[in-house]
């Protein structure tokens, strides 16, 4: 824990909840206005993009109220051995990714084991930029996004209770597969979830995790982009 910091896991609830309450917002204006959010681009970018990236604004705007800011509280100091790190690690995780996709998939049916944004995307038939912008999401902001949420806010929430950087590990890794709300695939998530946890394990800074996690997405956001704008079949 940094000298200064003055937050803990009242501000992780408090990203959680905006977290939610954007989705569910953005799901009630659609409703209310007769909108298909599966049918309708514009709904398709704001609700996959804005809760998250809103959500990881309050984490770094509680950095700046309550503590030393997030470079020194969330550990975003830049080390270019941290991205060495997440490189291989996140490549790593590919792998991992796709041995446990196939198996999880031909356990639940390939239906059943689609992601939330998956469907969204196949269901819209994106335009280009749009598909571009939702290609930047999932392989970039994304990425930082939960990142900074989860092993930056509620790592550094855990660590101001003196648990162990083991603890940590394991939490983070969990309500991060849990956080996404797909009880289905939540298993599957733990997988892609350890290489980064273990990035952020070992380095003790966020920017290994951010690169495994970016490596990680790279791959299934390219994918999403090649079908929604066609190139490759759904």
């Amino acid at each position: 824990m940094h000298a200064g910091q003055r937050w803990g896991f009242g501000a992780f609830l408090l990203v959680e909840a905006v977290f939610i309450l954007t989705a569910v917002f953005i799901t009630a204006v659609a409703r209310t206005s007769g909108t298909d959010i599966a049918t309708s681009v514009t709904f398709v970018l704001v609700g996959s993009m804005v809760p998250t990236v809103l959500a990881a604004a309050v984490a770094v705007t509680i950095t700046y109220l309550r503590g030393n800011g997030p470079f020194r509280d969330l550990r975003l100091a830049w080390d270019w051995a941290d991205v060495k790190i997440g490189l291989k690690l996140g490549a790593l995780g590919l792998v991992l990714t796709y041995v446990a996709a196939v198996i999880w998939s031909r356990v639940v049916g390939d239906s059943n084991a689609t992601s939330a944004i998956g469907e969204l995307v196949d269901g819209a038939g994106l335009p280009v930029a749009a598909a571009v912008a939702m290609f930047v999401y999932v392989c970039f902001l994304g990425p930082v996004c939960e990142e900074v949420i989860y092993r930056g806010l509620l790592w550094g929430a855990i660590e101001r209770q003196r648990w162990s950087r083991w603890a940590a590990f394991v939490l983070t890794t969990l309500i991060f597969a849990a956080s996404h709300l797909e009880p289905l695939r939540t298993s599957l998530l733990i997988v892609i979830a350890l290489p980064i946890g273990i990035a952020r394990l070992i380095t003790r800074r966020l920017t290994a995790s951010v690169v495994a996690h970016v490596i990680n997405n790279f791959l299934p956001g390219l994918t999403l982009l090649l079908v929604s704008i066609g190139v490759m079949p759904a």
